[in-house]
Formats: C-alpha cells, structure tokens, sequence
C-alpha cells in the first residue's frame, strides 16, 4: 500500500468536489504519453545518423506498445489497490525517465539504451499510465461510460496532435533532419521531451481525486441493466472471463483492429513521403509529412470519442461492425488509387484512424456489456495483451515488406502495397469474430451478484 502522499485515502474527494476536474487530470497523463504516436517523426533522422534499418528504428516503438500490454495486465490490481496517484506518478517517473536513458543512449551512440529507454522502461509507464485514468474516469461518470471512456483514451490518441510538430521543430533547431543528421540534436530533442513531459504530467497526479465509495451523480438513480441479445445484468470472474469464448473472439477483434491501424501510425512519416514524392519539393512534402502525422493523431484523438459514444446508442457489435468491415473497405480503396488522389488517400487514412482509436475507447464498454462490471477492470487488462500483439505485428509487417521492397528497388506506393493487402485480410478475420461473439454463457457467471465493496475493489 502506498503511504503518506501517495495513499488512496488522501485522494477521496470531499463533498461538493466537481467531477470535470477529473478529464483535465486524466488529459494531462494521456496527452503526454501519447506521445507514443509521434515516433514516426524520429524514425529518419535515427536511421539516418546512426544508420540502422526501418525495422530497428521501429523497435523503441513496438517494445513500448508491448510493454503497454504487459504492465497494464501485470499491474492493472496493484493500481487500483493503491489508487491513481501512486499509479500517475509512476508512469510520470517511468515515461520520463526512458525518455532522459534514450538521450543518453542517442549521445553515446548505443542505440540498445533508446531501445530498453523508450521501448522497456518507457513502455511500463505507458501501461500504468493507460491505465489509472479510465478506471479513474468511469467511476466518476456511471451515468456516461461511453463518453467517460472515450474522454480517457481520447487524450492518448492526441498526444502526437503536440507532440508531431514539436518534436519536428525541435529536431530541425537541433540540426537532425535532412540527409546528414546530427545525432546529438536527436540526443537533445529527447532529453527536453523527459524534462517537459515531467512537468506536464505531474499536474495529473496532483490534481486527481476517486469519488467516495457512496457517491453517485446530482440526480441519477442507476437503471436495472437491460437483459439483451449482448447485454449481461450478471457477472463474470476475471478467472472465467478467460475461458469463455467471447473474451478470446474480442481479443482477436482488439489485435486485429489495432494491427491495421498501427502499422501506418508507426511508419506514417515516412508512408506520405513514398506516396508523394516528388509531387512538390522535398522540402514541401518532408512538412507535409509531419502534418500528416498530426492529422492522423486529431483523427486517432476524435475517433475515439466520437465512435464510442455513438456505440452508447447503437450497441457495440454494431460499431465493431463499422471498425472493422469499412476499415476494410478503406485500405482496399487506398490500395486501388494509390497516389492518385491525395483527398482520397487523407479522408481514407483518417478514417481508418479514427477506427483504430474508438476500438480502445470502446472495448472496455463491450467487455462491461458481456462480463458485468465486477472484475471488467482486471479483464480489460488482460485483453490488453492483444494490443501488445498488435504492437508487434503491425509494425514488423509494415517495415518489413517495405524495406524488402525498397530493397527490390519499388519506389512510391508499391512499396506497401503487400502490406496494405495483409491487413485488409486481417480485417476481414475480424469482422468474422466480432460476428460470433454471442452472450456468455450461465455457467460462467458468479453465483451471486458481487457485493458493492467486492466489485469496486476489482473493478
């Protein structure tokens, strides 16, 4: 149990405190590690000065994305046992402080530090960070979970919205872009990240509270839960939840849909220029490229509040039928007109985005829908480990045909065109899950419903 400061006893909130200062806490952790998204932005200049692949540069990345899952499965009860203070100022402290070893690593030219910086230590801060701002905010918002979810994760979609363009301007002050970049701007780009992000995030932590274990909202009785075609008034045990079908057939909806997503987030940067090259000078389109990066983080970021409260009223199947069938639909389009269009190709890319993104906002609201609320937390965790294998698998596919292609001497849009076509099938494998998912099973519900105390404890 944390003490003194830290103790979740500290942060209970007192009569009369407005729960809207809860999302500004709960923004200033996700807005920052959200950052995450922005990597594609250091990818050249770190291939470049220090003369590594596109798949090694990816690496820092996808070893976040695991360490995400990871952390969040590993520490998801640990979190809520000591609240989310400790948990905030844990990931400030992780986040950051892969940040300063990635500088280190950049300046001494041994890039394994960026690699267990970024990637292994950063990552933890991901995870915990991810984490303690969801559950935080649906407690404080029973009567809107949808908008509460989509509020929490909205912010981890708009990290790179700020962090794009900064990191972009200060690599360029520092002399790491272009053909010869100086590593030691890279080195300092990442040292001012570890520093300003830690300010940034630290009014999270100070500023965020829990609701009493009585509290509910001015006005609002809780509704019996609707018994319905997806919808669960029982509960089900985080041990259980992993031997039903429906958890295994989500897991497979939440890898596949971030899969495709991911794999141009990570490598968009660098995507926009094979697909535009030489339409203007290069210059022109190295900037556009960096626009690019945060158009696709505002799309990442609305998406995820926009879909998921619109599954508040059209059920969550429904809108994982739209994930995942149009996102579909959309990477076949981008792969017909290739660069023929650059309107196309943006509104395509920002939808499919926009996609990736409310799949995490809404998948703890489907995982309540099916399993209750008792334990949903700790299954959310879980699941989360789908993530991590997307983390893998979008990046290394996307890397690796390309730089085989680029290897065979394809330039412009072929050179992801393979690619492309993978994840239209990866899709199309998650539609058909989504469509399988049926209620759970009696067998697997808890004999009695939960005490109040008990689920809360879990959740």
């Amino acid at each position: 149990m944390a003490a003194g400061f830290l103790d979740r006893s500290r942060i209970v909130a007192p009569p009369g405190w407005s729960r809207w200062l809860v999302p500004p806490a709960a923004l200033s952790i996700h807005l920052a590690i959200g950052q995450v998204y922005a990597w594609s932005v250091f990818k050249t200049p770190l291939e470049k000065g220090l003369g590594i692949s596109g798949v090694a540069s990816a690496l820092p990345f996808t070893l976040g994305i695991v360490m995400l899952g990871l952390s969040a499965a590993l520490f998801g009860t640990k979190v809520d046992t000591n609240g989310p203070r400790w948990a905030m100022l844990v990931a400030t402290v992780c986040f950051c402080t892969g940040f300063l070893i990635a500088a280190l690593g950049v300046y001494t030219r041994q890039y394994w530090l960026v690699v267990l910086g970024y990637g292994v230590i950063g990552g933890i801060g991901l995870g915990i960070g991810y984490i303690s701002p969801v559950s935080t905010l649906i407690k404080w918002f029973p009567d809107r979970p949808g908008m509460a979810t989509g509020i929490a994760i909205m912010g981890f979609g708009g990290g790179a919205l700020i962090a794009s363009p900064w990191s972009t301007s200060m690599l360029q002050a520092f002399g790491a872009t272009g053909d010869d970049p100086n590593p030691n701007g890279i080195a300092q780009a990442f040292l001012i990240h570890g520093i300003v992000y830690a300010v940034f995030m630290s009014v999270g932590w100070l500023l965020i509270r829990v609701p009493a274990d009585d509290w509910k909202p001015a006005g609002w009785t809780p509704k019996e839960q609707r018994v319905g075609s997806m919808i669960s008034a029982a509960h089900v045990s985080a041990r259980n939840a992993l031997k039903t079908p429906q958890f295994w057939l989500l897991w497979v909806v939440l890898c596949f849909n971030v899969t495709a997503g991911i794999g141009i987030l990570e490598r968009a940067a660098p995507i926009y220029v094979d697909f535009f090259r030489g339409a203007s000078p290069a210059a022109a389109v190295a900037a556009a490229a960096a626009g690019f990066v945060a158009i696709l983080s505002l799309a990442n970021m609305s998406g995820r509040f926009i879909w998921s409260s619109a599954s508040d009223v059209i059920g969550r199947k429904n809108i994982y039928r739209l994930y995942l069938g149009a996102g579909a639909l959309l990477y076949l389009t981008i792969t017909l007109m290739t660069n023929s269009n650059k309107v196309v190709f943006l509104i395509c890319s920002m939808l499919i985005i926009s996609f990736y993104g409310a799949g995490f906002a809404t998948i703890p609201a489907y995982l309540r829908d099916l399993f209750g609320t008792y334990q949903v937390g700790a299954i959310h965790g879980r699941l989360l480990t789908a993530w991590s294998t997307a983390g893998v698998l979008g990046p290394v596919i996307v890397n690796a045909i390309a730089d085989a292609r680029i290897g065979q001497g394809v330039e412009g849009p072929g050179r992801y065109t393979p690619a492309f076509m993978v994840m239209i099938v990866l899709l199309v494998i998650g539609f058909v899950a989504n469509e399988l998912v049926r209620p759970v099973n009696d067998r697997w519900h808890e004999p009695s419903a939960p005490t109040k105390g008990k689920a809360g404890a879990q959740a």
